[in-house]
């Protein structure tokens, strides 16, 4: 058990020993389970898991389409079948977790302070810990649409959420902007319960969703995708009543004349995500400007020493399956942290960064602490545009180590390189990752 400062002040929870564990997880969902259990498998016992809803699972618990799990199961689950298994593991092994619980500040020397109904104002401690915060969905004020501001107009995730855990249904003639994963799986979702979709309008010449949605979303229920659109008036004082959908330029500006109107009473908003890390900015940590998550080593570890971050918090995923299999890494490395292994000794090896080249969005992790690197290192990226018989280039200091080709690559699509450690002999200090068109 973490001894924990002298003088730390509990208040509203009574129960002895419950303030100071080993590690703490921010975040009950995909990404916090994961992280959770990984962290116990590998020698961890004393851990506390912070969500701040009502049940563990996180987005999961809203998402009943299957699709989840291909990867780590080699099944196709639903997301509450997908959850359900973490969920009964954490149980099952009794990791500790508090449901209804807002966590409000954290410090540097990992210091939690949190709030709930049932426990009122707390304080905790801990040796380590993991943010799995996840992210949330852009709004309209977010993208400033223009026209009235009726009832009807929600996110995607909203609307899902409505639909499948409360029961309602939020329109019948249903406009979707962005083609996000969310606003097309909802879209056939709409249409599912009886609600005619009448287009998908993408202010980007590509959609930013994944291909299999397209098909089995879009395509196999003749919704169509307007690419290189967006919504350019909406119209309605108490309920939308239309809206205007007009093509955009090069510079995703409105083309004079093209605008087309839609009788509709539903507007569904996907037009991105957010990392929720509000928390992670507030105790200092590097972040990145282009994930909008923390800058992490290749064992999810954060600047600060023994606070790690995975899942949509350090950057928005395609499927949840590698959101578990980064969450496993930063569990692993969070209890080695603890356990006093390898890792304490980095601050004296060599460092090397990461960095998006051509036609990369951004790489993580963002640095890779070389003499200590042990084990295949795994990059993530995304492209930032449609490439087909290309080629992802690796190179240390200018000099190709790695090619891997690849047919189709979309920003709707995670890419992702695994690198050997023998492949970072000799003094690289930088590593980049760009695409090569053949």
């Amino acid at each position: 058990m973490y001894d924990g400062p002298d003088s730390y002040i509990l208040t509203g929870r009574t129960k002895e020993n419950n303030s100071k564990y080993d590690l703490i997880v921010v975040g009950g969902g995909p990404a916090g389970l994961a992280a959770a259990i990984e962290a116990y498998q590998n020698g961890l016992q004393d851990i506390l898991v912070l969500e701040r809803d009502q049940e563990l699972g996180g987005i999961l618990q809203q998402c009943i389409h299957n699709g989840f799990g291909i990867h780590q199961f080699k099944e196709q689950l639903t997301g509450p079948q997908y959850a359900g298994r973490f969920i009964e593991e954490l149980e099952r092994i009794g990791i500790v977790y508090e449901l209804g619980t807002m966590v409000l500040h954290i410090t540097k020397d990992k210091r939690i302070q949190a709030v709930s109904k049932e426990y009122g104002y707390q304080t905790f401690y801990a040796k380590s810990i993991i943010l799995a915060m996840g992210c949330r969905e852009r709004p309209r004020g977010a993208i400033s649409i223009p026209g009235t501001r009726p009832s009807g107009i929600m996110t995607a995730g909203t609307a899902q959420r409505y639909i499948n855990i409360d029961g309602y249904m939020v329109g019948k003639r249903v406009i979707i902007l962005g083609s996000g994963d969310i606003g097309m799986i909802m879209a056939r979702r709409m249409t599912l319960e009886g609600a005619k979709v009448l287009a998908v309008a993408e202010i980007m010449p590509y959609s930013s969703g994944l291909n299999r949605n397209i098909v089995q979303c879009l395509h196999d229920f003749d919704i169509p995708l307007l690419l290189s659109h967006t919504i350019t008036d909406i119209r309605g004082k108490d309920r939308v009543e239309s809206v205007t959908i007009s093509e955009v330029d090069e510079n995703k500006q409105p083309v004079q004349g093209t605008g087309v109107d839609y009788d509709c009473d539903t507007i569904l908003l996907s037009v991105g995500l957010i990392p929720e890390n509000e928390l992670t900015r507030e105790m200092g940590v590097v972040m990145d400007p282009h994930t909008k998550g923390a800058k992490v080593n290749q064992w999810m570890e954060t600047s600060i020493e023994g606070v790690f971050a995975c899942g949509n918090v350090l950057h928005v995923h395609d499927l949840v399956d590698f959101v578990t299999e980064e969450s496993q890494r930063a569990g692993r490395n969070a209890a080695k942290y603890v356990l006093g292994e390898s890792m304490r000794k980095k601050t004296t090896s060599t460092h090397i960064v990461t960095e998006a080249g051509e036609g990369i969005g951004y790489v993580i992790p963002q640095m890779i602490v070389k003499e200590l690197s042990d084990e295949t290192i795994t990059l993530s990226m995304r492209p930032t545009g449609v490439y087909t018989d290309a080629e992802l280039l690796v190179k240390g200091d200018g000099k190709i180590i790695k090619t891997t080709k690849k047919s189709y690559m979309a920003p709707g699509e995670m890419e992702r390189i695994k690198i050997d450690r023998s492949m970072l002999c000799g003094d690289i200090g930088t590593l980049t990752v760009e695409v090569s068109k053949e």
